[in-house]
């Protein structure tokens, strides 16, 4: 378990207990992040994917467009009920030949533990809200 991932479970707990609860289409509550979680490993990358809807950002530190999309991606992050996940592709190599990124930026959008979406290349904000709302 990263240091991240436990972060974030602690902050999950806090807002359980101040009574800040987000609903998806399963009926249980579930929170997400509001700000991007960056995974490292498939075991956190599997623990991120489980559960509601994921937004994960396949990308590169060297990649331009990556760099457009970063701010996108936060503020997907902080708008929606989806949990937005980064994954670096230098750093997480298996990860990205196992769902298949041939180039960055990759987007993929898991609903209930299961891939739904794949976007390739930069994208509007606006689609990508649309996207999730769609699965939310």
């Amino acid at each position: 378990m990263t240091d991240e991932l436990a972060e974030i479970r602690q902050r999950k707990l806090e807002q359980l207990r101040n009574g800040e609860r987000q609903t998806g289409d399963s009926g249980q509550s579930e929170l997400s992040p509001s700000e991007p979680v960056h995974v490292d490993g498939a075991e956190a990358f599997q623990d991120v994917v489980a559960d509601g809807v994921v937004l994960v950002d396949f990308y590169a530190d060297w990649c331009g467009p990556c760099k457009q999309l970063e701010p996108i991606v936060e503020r997907v992050a902080a708008g929606t009920d989806a949990t937005v996940a980064k994954v670096d592709i230098d750093a997480s190599q298996g990860l990205a030949a196992q769902f298949g990124v041939r180039s960055v930026p990759t987007l993929l959008l898991f609903a209930g533990g299961e891939q739904v979406e794949q976007l390739v290349g930069l994208q509007q904000e606006s689609q990508l809200r649309s996207l999730i709302e769609r699965y939310s």
